[in-house]
């Protein structure tokens, strides 16, 4: 059943996302980041430390915001930005697929043109011409639009990822109508940030501003191309910063600047900018139970798209750092099981081998309170500002384990974004559970056993093989296949340890450790009220 707001909706090509609510599991996320560093300087330039700039405006007129008046409105803003806005069409070759209603604006509001009470009409299409198709190919059909923000005199445009992914053919309209052709630069999905280039000179760009120093309840203006009807102007204000996708996905990049102003499918990519006219974010998202706007709205702050855009721009690629911890935000109730006052910091579930968490000494179970020198609030902002770190380079960080900080350093290696998939498996039998952990059938971790998980033949454990629906087990995230390893911080190597770990723990909750896959992460299994 849908909850009252289940649907992410990805403003430029209607793509649809469940919004899913995470218990306390929540699978580790691998802590990889360092989208390069990249500083704005006065002159108009930045780089990332290394061979040649990359021409961005980067200051803006600071009258604009004095020319704000109560008769005027926000017109002068309006008017400086809006010449830099420009309309993305995006063209492709695979069977165009009809939107259901309630995410088509024109038939949700019109009806379906095909339909003549229950009687099916016949639909007209327009063919392209055959010396325009060459043999063997489909056909290049309109798949999307969506916004995008000049930045650059010479033809550089930012956009969202997925207005043009899988395009083959994206065309720029700007303010002044007139058209191009444009080539991606580059794209990058964790993100959602693409850059594109035209064939122009002397365009208008919108100046990038801080976006570090937007505060919540500063008043925005948001510019694109809702829907495809046009150019348009909303205003609201941050509403909220340091927010992550509802949809749960921890492995993106995400640090959103949240926002009331109106924003629909067709603003991706677009401008948020502030009363400076400034651009501070670039819409990505919307939180909507229909598909139109509610006053949610989510654009990524301008300190992380000009990073990727820099990387972009000189290698068509970012290049991310790496950590290998797991880590997710510090719950109240972790906070208890480990004696952590407060709930700041990064929770670390798990370690890869080898990686350079690992040769720093970080363990499972350690809370990381600052990196590089900055506090830590929570995961997404440690994984958020690793990103910031070139790969290679050594970093200072705390963690806090059995009472005290430690200051660990690590060199941080570069990532593979290349994920391993996970098995189906449908175990059943095994040793029935009392206590909390109720409701679960487990078995010893045998070779065959080890062997089906894919698990190494040092892992030590037991193996859940059932699992009742309504039990505590899997109301906390358990699953068929995890194999738990420790019990109350009590390693367990086979049923009988489990078992005399159980009858020693509390009754009521109970802190285990599990391997799912290549991963393992620490589940607190509390009794249902």
């Amino acid at each position: 059943m849908e909850t009252q707001f289940d649907r992410i909706i990805n403003l430029g090509r209607h793509q649809r996302y469940n919004w899913t609510l995470l218990g306390l599991i929540g699978v580790g996320v691998l802590l990889i980041g360092a989208f390069a560093g990249s500083i704005a300087t006065a002159s108009g330039w930045f780089s990332s430390g290394g061979g040649g700039k990359v021409p961005i405006y980067v200051s803006a007129d600071s009258n604009i915001n004095q020319q704000v008046t109560l008769h005027g409105g926000f017109s002068p803003i309006a008017k400086n930005v809006t010449p830099a806005v420009v309309t993305i069409n995006v063209s492709s070759r695979t069977r165009q697929q009809r939107l259901p209603n309630f995410l088509d604006p024109f038939r949700e509001f019109f009806g379906d043109p095909d339909q003549d009470e229950g009687t099916p009409r016949r639909r007209v299409i327009p063919q392209t011409p055959p010396e325009q198709t060459p043999r063997g190919q489909a056909p290049l059909r309109p798949s999307g639009v969506g916004s995008g923000v000049i930045v650059s005199p010479d033809g550089y445009i930012i956009t969202n990822n997925h207005v043009v992914m899988d395009a083959d053919k994206v065309e720029v309209e700007l303010n002044d109508r007139r058209q191009f052709t444009a080539t991606v630069v580059g794209a990058d999905a964790p993100s959602d940030i693409a850059v594109l280039k035209i064939d122009a000179t002397d365009l208008p760009v919108v100046p990038f501003g801080d976006s570090d120093k937007t505060e919540v309840g500063d008043i925005v203006l948001a510019v694109g191309n809702p829907l495809g009807i046009g150019q348009t102007v909303t205003m609201g204000i941050v509403s909220a910063k340091g927010r992550r996708s509802p949809t749960g996905d921890n492995t993106a990049y995400e640090d959103f600047i949240q926002t009331d102003a109106a924003i629909n499918r067709g603003n991706s990519g677009g401008a948020l900018v502030n009363l400076k006219g400034e651009l501070i974010g670039v819409p990505s998202q919307i939180l909507s139970q229909t598909g139109g706007n509610i006053g949610i709205g989510f654009a990524i702050p301008t300190k992380m798209a000009r990073s990727v855009m820099d990387q972009l721009i000189r290698g068509g690629k970012v290049r991310r750092g790496k950590l290998g911890i797991y880590v997710r935000d510090v719950s109240p109730a972790l906070a208890k099981q480990f004696g952590f006052e407060g709930t700041r910091g990064a929770f670390v579930d798990d370690i890869e081998k080898g990686a350079p968490a690992d040769q720093a000494g970080v363990r499972p179970g350690d809370i990381v309170t600052e990196f590089k020198g900055q506090r830590i609030e929570d995961s997404s902002q440690l994984r958020n500002t690793a990103s910031q770190t070139q790969p290679g380079t050594p970093v200072k960080f705390k963690v806090w384990r059995d009472g005290k900080e430690v200051e660990l350093t690590a060199k941080l290696a570069e990532v593979d974004l290349a994920s391993n998939d996970e098995k189906e498996l449908t175990p059943q039998g095994g040793s029935p559970t009392t206590g909390v952990l109720s409701g679960i059938r487990v078995e010893n971790l045998t070779p065959e056993w080890a062997q089906r998980l894919n698990q190494p033949a040092t892992v030590r454990g037991v193996v859940v093989t059932e699992i009742a629906p309504s039990s505590n087990a899997a109301a906390s995230g358990l699953r068929r296949g995890d194999v738990i390893t420790a019990v109350a911080k009590q390693d367990v190597t086979n049923i009988d340890e489990f078992n005399a770990a159980m009858k020693n723990a509390d009754k009521k909750e109970v802190l285990i450790r599990i391997r799912r896959g290549d991963r393992g992460f620490f589940v607190l299994i509390q009794a249902q009220e």
